[in-house]
């Protein structure tokens, strides 16, 4: 089933990203974008990053010898923090996100397979195959560290670009104190995810070890 869960992973996330790239550059031209321009407004986005760092876990494990493709995204460390990342994609665009504009099309495909199919593939995949018990509660201040550096770049491109990923970043719309209440309130979140996925791994050890007594 692990194994399954993580080629549909792979399979699911390439198609979704490239496909998200295909309608993305040349809408993103026709906004006024150039082709450097629109890549990078592509790029810009925490949820084609985090599914970018999905893919690449899942990448990294397909030897079936055990060897890591890519080791820097094989470790316990790295499958647990994008497992935590991944999921905050899933809960901002569910309860925040989606029902502030109405994707059509192939638009709304994508939406669909990055924020939801994807981030349920791989928690799942996660939890049967991905976890192992090695976490550590140390973990988690590195795994803050990417969505803090994201928001930092957001924030500062922000007023280069004139444009944010996400509307709840928007300063010059809604304001420094409602963004730093959002920031705050999304990083919060992402603790919480963490603080679970710690103990969710650990106890996932546990029950193996009880099983396999």
């Amino acid at each position: 089933m692990g194994r399954f869960l993580q080629t549909a992973g792979l399979v699911v996330g390439l198609i979704a990203l490239a496909l998200q790239f295909s309608i993305t550059i040349p809408a993103s031209m026709e906004a006024g974008r150039s082709l450097l321009g629109s890549i990078v407004f592509y790029f810009s986005f925490f949820t084609i990053l985090t599914n970018i760092g999905a893919v690449l876990v899942h990448t990294s494990l397909l030897s079936s010898s055990g060897y890591a493709w890519l080791p820097a995204f094989a470790g316990p460390r790295m499958r647990a923090g994008v497992a935590v990342s991944i999921t905050l994609v899933f809960i901002v665009y569910a309860t925040v996100l989606a029902r502030l504009w109405q994707p059509q099309g192939l638009f709304l495909l994508c939406d669909v397979l990055l924020h939801y199919v994807t981030p349920v593939l791989f928690v799942l995949w996660w939890l049967i195959s991905g976890a192992d018990g090695r976490t550590r509660w140390s973990d988690i201040s590195w795994w803050v560290v990417y969505p803090i550096a994201y928001l930092a770049y957001a924030l500062a491109r922000a007023p280069l670009a004139g444009e944010v990923p996400y509307p709840f970043l928007d300063i010059a719309r809604n304001g420094v104190e409602s963004v730093t209440v959002a920031a705050l309130a999304i990083t919060a979140l992402f603790v919480a995810i963490c603080v679970v996925a710690v103990f969710v791994d650990h106890g996932i050890k546990r029950l193996r070890s009880k099983g396999a007594r």
